[in-house]
């Protein structure tokens, strides 16, 4: 098959790196402390969310921590798609308490509250200076030790070099980012995870999925990212509904939890595609998870996307599972389209129109969708009106093509 991607972006100038470290195992957690310790922390801003911390799934990080002498200061006021307000006041609580570390622990709203609190000590700062979008300035510093503890499977954001920030003047959700942001350390432990109820397993899990199939498909694809994606793909395919139907399936929980960090790192430092400008934008507008919106766009995205890179997409099918053997390349790309279709229904996951999105909204959350830079690397060229066309699928309101 080739190195399998456009030709024009071959001349580009590529990176690939991987700043975090990455540490796994079955009740990893235990060895939290000393591995923090180890970063030279001493006192450490504990960023997490009311519903994580009142569930107890901190405790054990919290004992571990003061066990190997390190203070804990606590910020257990993360909110869904966090806003710039948010990470302001945990940034004040960090300095106004000496901390000198950060501990993440929950799903990609923790963690990107954390990396975003980074940005403002490292740069003493507002996050919103450091935008991600032509004029802005890039980082320039080193975020303090941050330490990343995954509690979903899904957004990938121990290991990614983004966070994504809610300005909710502009209600407008933006990115931060670059090497400078990514944890200095993961720790994944899949028994933060069994009690993740089903909807939330689906949800974070097809994340994963669409990381996955979109930085594969996109642009800027290497082949280190898309050694990873094709592996998380994999996984998600063979452990995904496991997961959902037994929560305490440690194996499943094990392989779901990295797929979610094989896809994160796909992202290498580039960009995604339509899904998740959609998702985005239309995140920063109403208040809808982001894993579950995602999911749902999914299938459509696909439908649109498919004719931008058939012999991916008929690899993507062979990856979760579909047997291509006797397929043409098309028969196949269109066998993935149909596969993530099945899966979603599998995972009962709620439409558009049931997370609380009008279909009036279409012609708005196009446009907006089109100034999302991920635009720029999804494999098929996008219009406002192809943004409309993928838009109504979501609706139902154009018929299916595949």
């Amino acid at each position: 098959m080739g190195l399998n991607m456009k030709v024009e972006h071959l001349h580009t100038f590529q990176e690939f790196e991987m700043p975090t470290a990455i540490k796994h195992g079955i009740g990893a957690i235990k060895h939290v402390g000393d591995e923090v310790k180890k970063l030279g922390v001493t006192k450490a801003l504990l960023v997490t969310d009311p519903g994580i911390y009142k569930a107890g799934i901190t405790k054990p990080v919290e004992e571990s921590l003061k066990a190997a002498g390190i203070e804990v200061e606590l910020f257990n006021k993360v909110e869904a798609n966090p806003p710039v307000r948010s990470v302001g006041e945990g940034s004040k609580l960090y300095k106004d308490t000496n901390c000198d570390g950060l501990v993440a622990v929950g799903g990609g709203s923790s963690m990107d509250t954390a990396k975003a609190i980074g940005v403002e000590i490292a740069h003493n700062a507002c996050v919103l200076e450091y935008e991600a979008a032509e004029g802005k300035k890039p980082l320039e510093k080193r975020i303090p030790p941050l330490t990343t503890i995954p509690t979903t499977a899904g957004t990938g954001s121990e290991v990614t070099q983004w966070a994504v920030i809610t300005d909710e003047e502009r209600e407008f959700k933006f990115n931060t980012g670059g090497p400078l942001i990514a944890a200095h350390l993961t720790i994944i432990d899949p028994e933060l995870h069994v009690t993740m109820p089903p909807h939330v397993t689906a949800m974070t899990g097809v994340d994963a999925l669409a990381h996955a199939i979109e930085c594969y498909t996109m642009h800027y694809a290497q082949p280190i990212t898309d050694a990873v994606a094709l592996l998380a793909m994999e996984y998600v395919a063979k452990y995904i509904r496991r997961a959902f139907a037994d929560g305490g399936d440690i194996e499943a929980r094990y392989g779901m939890a990295q797929a979610a960090m094989l896809a994160g790192l796909s992202y290498g430092s580039a960009s995604a595609g339509a899904a998740h400008a959609m998702s985005q934008t239309l995140g920063g507008i109403i208040p809808v998870a982001h894993g579950q919106c995602v999911a749902a766009m999914m299938g459509p995205v696909m439908e649109y996307n498919w004719k931008g890179h058939p012999d991916k997409f008929a690899r993507i099918a062979k990856a979760i599972g579909v047997d291509t053997a006797n397929m043409t390349t098309e028969e196949a790309a269109k066998a993935a389209v149909n596969e993530v279709y099945k899966l979603v229904e599998d995972l009962e996951i709620p439409s558009l129109e049931e997370q609380g999105v009008s279909p009036d909204m279409i012609e708005r959350l196009a446009k907006e969708a089109m100034n999302d830079p991920q635009t720029i690397g999804n494999p098929r060229d996008l219009t406002v009106k192809d943004y409309e066309w993928i838009y109504k699928r979501c609706f139902n309101l154009t018929p299916k093509t595949v």
